[in-house]
This record gives structure tokens, C-alpha cells and sequence, in this order.
């Protein structure tokens, strides 16, 4: 059975319509052929977030979404508020790019090229409309 949790720190009602958001998730990866076991996602503030990067990537710049990839389980973060309005789209919206772009992340997309970048965002774009 999946486990799909939300933790929102200082963020009330961040993750909207969870029952919804866990569906299209599990769609997303039976999509890619893969289930999901265990799947956490985190909301954390800048510093927290800088924190992590130093800490276990050893990088000392912000990022919007770190990926962490466990055996039993797994943890997605982002901050979502300076991508939305850079975009000019709903926090909201930005939060499920983020939500989506980690789990593309957990089942094998990359990022690091152009290339990459491009693909990942037209996938990011597919599922963020079949929501």
C-alpha cells in the first residue's frame, strides 16, 4: 500500500486536495512502470533548505527541490513561493511543479543538460495538465 505523506512546517493548507494529489502521484509513477512504497514531501524554508544542500549534497547554494532516493522511502522538498512569482503562476501550481519534477527525479529523469532540462519540463507540463 502506498504511504504518501505531506509535511507543511508554517504553511497551513499548503498541500490542497491530498486524497487528489495522492492519485495523480501514483499515476504518475505507474506511468513509468513503478509504484510508489513510500513517499514523503517537506516543505522547508530557505535556511532549512540551504541547510540541507550543505549538509548532504555539500553544496553551499539554494536549490528548489532536493531528492532524496532511500530504499524504504523517500523525501522531496522545495521552496515554491519565488518560482511562482518568477513564473507568474499560483503558489499552488508551483508547489505540484515541484511535487511532480521530484518524483520524475525518484524515477530516473535527469536535469543536469539542456536536453534534459527541456524533456523533464515538457513531462512536468503533461502531468501538471492531466491534474
Amino acid at each position: 500500500m502506498a504511504t504518501i505523506a505531506f509535511k507543511a512546517a508554517g504553511v497551513p493548507h499548503a498541500f490542497r486536495d491530498k486524497e487528489r494529489l495522492r492519485r495523480w502521484l501514483m499515476g504518475v509513477a505507474r506511468d513509468h512502470g513503478h509504484s510508489i512504497n513510500e513517499l514523503t514531501y517537506v516543505l522547508l524554508s530557505d535556511a532549512e533548505l540551504l541547510e540541507y544542500n550543505q549538509r548532504y549534497l555539500g553544496h553551499d547554494e539554494y536549490t528548489d527541490v532536493i531528492t532524496f532516493d532511500g530504499q524504504t522511502g523517500t523525501g522531496v522538498s522545495g521552496d515554491i513561493r519565488e518560482n511562482a512569482r518568477t513564473f507568474g503562476v499560483s503558489a499552488q501550481h508551483e508547489l505540484r511543479r515541484v511535487m511532480v519534477h521530484g518524483l520524475l527525479h525518484l524515477l530516473g529523469h535527469r536535469d543536469k543538460s539542456k536536453a534534459q532540462r527541456d524533456a523533464m519540463r515538457a513531462q512536468e507540463d503533461h502531468y501538471l495538465a492531466r491534474l
